[in-house]
């Protein structure tokens, strides 16, 4: 009842309005309402909603709702509590009420004049961080990896339909969402890896363009989806991703496994393809790091200036797509994207005289704040092999903090640069971290426990073998790594003529998987387990045989050679923490009766050099010879035919010239008769 007669409070002011504004526009009149026999429903009317003029017709404001919003009212109530006075505007109404009446319109009044809450801010669905390794290489050069995260909380295969994104590129959630992606790893090389010289990098990708995809188990056309895929990203990339089809992909068996949550053996929707050809410039650079938050705008992303990238003798861009756990407990899952990018810097070729890399030399660009929307910046230096701070080299600027990791099996220390703090940016507001060698010193690195080399053999150019070497470094354990060869069809592999060879005797695999080509459809697939002894190299031999193509398959530069994808190698490597069994100083006894320890293994995946093999090529010139002579021929002969066939000849007197007339004159003179 209370709140009925607010709002019909509410319609006498909107009437007394509109009737004012009707008689006068310029004058707003208000009428006093008086209290009819003491009763409200004298004046107020409960079924029609409206007003009651002075002669007793109910009148409706038209377009009014029944309960319209309350305008800014006051209520009083007596000692009584019994009337209660309602000011509405320059009206006045009493009347009385009963007290839970008066308790309720008390409450609502209260409620109104409260001040409204605002709604919580909703959590982020998704976070950033981006972060740079330096690392100073034994050969002089300097190795550098960028590193870019963004994690979306969000889970799309349960029908989870996703229309707002934040940080998570649009591009890429829609092309997970329309081929049921499972997990996407695409990369973009130039230059290869020098292994025996640099180490092992942080992540190894083969030269050219490699892209490798898993599907959901929904998809039931996998080689549809494949190929749409393919062009899509070639357009997101500006690559030439297109040019994948049936005769460059293969179906692995064992070598690629899920990097993320689901540990799927169904094969069949996996895909594997190469363009060991693929040409890496600033076209592949720009669509790469429009996909970042901030783009090239702010944070570790300024240093990315295209000229001084590809100015180098190492470069290496990759997007990783897959999905992870949310918690520790993995009730929810995320999708995680991790876009990196490594760098090797020659020092010849950057024309240095001395040994000193700073941010500046080698991006043209220094720090100056984070990208706004990362929850994490750092920048680590590595200095394990500068242990007291100044031996080998000097870094600046000093900072405290320091941190170690088991990387790829070994133990190093880094220096830690938090973008987030002021600190390392000093009064110029400006981070250029510069290292300064002292003095050229000697440093004998030690070789990788796994790598690999690849190269052809065999003379002619109608047979040829194919030798893998597999190196073992290990000083006393043996450990089995998985070999993948993908060979064109052109290349018509002897598989009776495998043989695995390791110190001189043979090495029997013990797993083959063995997937013959089709000639223009499909290429060799071989997959194999491998045992390597300690301290070994193994070799892997195979022969083939070249085909001959059609004129229409060679490439433009036929003589420069087919390129042959890399070979994949897949291990559990052994660490080097638990290499060195003669140092004990400065560790417990009981720890070197074992040779493992906690980071005992881990895994590794390693390519090896692309191969360059000719095939048998016509003489592409000979046609360009064949076609000058016949052209010769036929507009020397069959020309001076045709002008002999349409020319006209006439037949006409000669006419007397000079000679004659002479003669004639001295035959006048001797008196003989004229010519």
């Amino acid at each position: 009842m209370a709140s009925h007669r607010l709002g019909v409070a509410v319609f006498v002011l909107v009437a007394t309005a509109i009737l004012a504004a009707e008689s006068e526009p310029n004058q707003v009149e208000s009428e006093q309402l008086q209290d009819v026999g003491g009763s409200p429903d004298a004046v107020f009317s409960d079924a029609e909603g409206g007003f009651k003029t002075g002669d007793g017709a109910s009148e409706t404001v038209p377009g009014q709702a029944e309960t319209p919003p309350h305008p800014v009212e006051t209520g009083q109530a007596d000692s009584a509590g019994r009337r209660v006075s309602i000011e509405v505007g320059s009206d006045r109404v009493e009347e009385p009420v009963a007290d839970e009446e008066l308790e309720n319109l008390q409450a609502e009044f209260d409620l109104q004049d409260a001040p409204q809450q605002s709604e919580p801010v909703p959590i982020p669905r998704d976070h950033f961080a981006e972060e740079l390794v330096i690392r100073p290489l034994l050969s002089g050069d300097m190795y550098t990896s960028f590193q870019f995260r963004t994690r979306w909380d969000t889970d799309q295969h349960r029908g989870e339909k996703v229309s707002h994104y934040r940080l998570f590129p649009k591009s890429l959630g829609q092309v997970i969402s329309k081929f049921s992606v499972r997990e996407l790893h695409i990369s973009f090389t130039q230059g290869f890896w020098r292994t025996a010289q640099w180490g092992q990098p942080l992540l190894s990708a083969p030269p050219g363009a490699e892209l490798w995809v898993w599907f959901q188990d929904s998809v039931a056309d996998v080689d549809g989806a494949w190929r749409e895929l393919t062009s899509v990203l070639s357009g997101i990339f500006c690559a030439s991703l297109n040019f994948i089809d049936s005769t460059n992909t293969v179906q692995p068996s064992a070598s690629f496994k899920p990097m993320g949550l689901g540990n799927v053996t169904e094969q069949r929707f996996l895909r594997y393809a190469v363009l060991p050809r693929e040409i890496v410039c600033t076209e592949n650079l720009t669509p790469w790091k429009k996909l970042l938050p901030c783009e090239s705008q702010a944070g570790l992303a300024v240093l990315l200036k295209s000229e001084k990238l590809f100015h180098s003798s190492y470069h290496s861009q990759a997007v990783h797509i897959r999905p992870v756990c949310k918690d520790s407990a993995c009730r929810e899952t995320s999708w995680e994207l991790s876009q990196t990018l490594g760098i090797v810097f020659d020092l010849h070729a950057s024309g240095q005289s001395k040994r000193e890399w700073s941010l500046f030399k080698m991006f043209s660009r220094t720090l100056t704040e984070p990208c706004p929307l990362a929850s994490s910046s750092k920048v680590y230096v590595d200095v394990t092999d500068n242990p007291l701070g100044d031996e080998l080299f000097d870094l600046s600027p000093a900072v405290s903090l320091q941190t170690q990791a088991v990387v790829l099996g070994d133990r190093r220390t880094f220096t830690v640069y938090d973008l987030l703090t002021p600190e390392p940016y000093g009064p110029t507001r400006s981070l250029n971290i510069l290292l300064k060698w002292r003095q050229q010193v000697s440093v004998d690195m030690q070789r990788p426990v796994l790598h690999t080399e690849r190269y052809v053999s065999g003379y002619g150019l109608q047979t040829g073998e194919i030798n893998t070497l597999l190196y073992n470094s290990h000083p006393f354990r043996a450990f089995p790594v998985l070999l993948m060869e993908t060979v064109p069809w052109y290349l018509r592999l002897y598989i009776h003529t495998l043989t695995v060879q390791s110190k001189g005797k043979e090495n029997k695999p013990s797993y083959i998987h063995y997937l013959p080509s089709k000639d223009r459809q499909r290429p060799h697939l071989l997959e194999m387990l491998v045992q390597l002894p300690p301290h070994s190299v193994t070799k892997v031999t195979v022969q083939f045989e070249r085909a001959l193509l059609k004129w229409t398959e060679y490439t433009p530069d036929p003589n420069h050679g087919f390129y042959v994808s890399s070979s994949v190698v897949s291990a559990m490597v052994p660490s080097v923490v638990a290499m060195d069994t003669n140092s004990t100083e400065g560790r417990p006894l009981f720890t070197t009766l074992f040779h493992s320890t906690e980071e005992s293994s881990y895994f590794m995946r390693v390519y090896s050099e692309p191969l360059l093999v000719n095939l048998p090529t016509p003489d592409f010139s000979m046609p360009y010879n064949v076609i000058c002579l016949t052209c010769t021929v036929v507009a020397v002969g069959y020309g001076s035919l045709y002008n002999l066939l349409t020319r006209t000849f006439q037949v006409e007197e000669p006419s007397g010239g000079l000679t004659k007339r002479l003669a004639n004159v001295i035959r006048r003179l001797r008196g003989v008769p004229l010519l």
